[in-house]
């Protein structure tokens, strides 16, 4: 399954490249849309797999640790939350009146793209995944009411934490009073991250509520 979602990944993003050096990011972007509304079934299910900045953040993330550059920390100043909202509206008003006064369209989606991989090589994937990327904050929307995720057997967790570790949106957390790890639909990229590392396989994705 991890070979599998790499190698979805890199055609994701060889698509992504392809449709943006084509002059054809629109395509791109009714893709997004129509993942919001994928969201709703199956989870921020882009995120995971589609999502172009995703996938470049991962051998990001990796270097970053192999050079010890990466910290633990978090900018107090985005620690509020508004900031990918910020971010989305400015990107949507960009877009608009380039294309409206100045008949150009201007490179959003390559800015954020170099931005989540300049952010990554200093702070953890979850710094620009929850608290920066205007499309992060749109796919948070829509897996909060998402129909299927993913979701841990209690009766099996054995709140080891592995999973919190490898969780690149810290999306998984173990609550102390209960030792037992809860998975936040709103945050999980619905990746295969936590499955493969969880000793007991409690990690399953399934409809929410079942």
């Amino acid at each position: 399954m991890k070979y599998f979602a790499s190698i979805v990944r890199i055609l994701f993003l060889a698509l992504f490249l392809m449709l943006l050096l084509n002059g054809n990011v629109m395509l791109w972007l009714m893709l997004f849309v129509i993942s919001l509304f994928a969201a709703l079934l199956f989870g921020r299910i882009y995120c995971g797999y589609a999502c172009p900045m995703n996938t470049l953040m991962l051998p990001v993330e990796w270097i970053s640790k192999k050079f010890k550059i990466q910290t633990e920390s978090t900018p107090k100043w985005l620690k509020n939350g508004y900031f990918s909202w910020i971010a989305l509206v400015v990107s949507i008003a960009v877009m608009f009146l380039s294309k409206r006064l100045f008949h150009i369209d201007l490179p959003v989606l390559p800015f954020w793209l170099t931005v989540s991989v300049i952010v990554t090589l200093r702070y953890r994937p979850a710094v620009f995944h929850n608290l920066i990327c205007p499309f992060g904050a749109l796919q948070r929307t829509f897996g909060r009411f998402s129909r299927a995720s993913k979701s841990v057997d209690h009766n099996a967790c054995i709140g080891c934490k592995l999973c919190e570790k490898v969780c690149p949106s810290d999306a998984i957390k173990v609550i102390d009073r209960k030792n037992k790890a809860v998975i936040n639909s709103m945050l999980c990229h619905q990746c295969t991250n936590c499955q493969e590392i969880c000793p007991k396989a409690a990690i399953h994705y399934t409809r929410i509520g079942s």
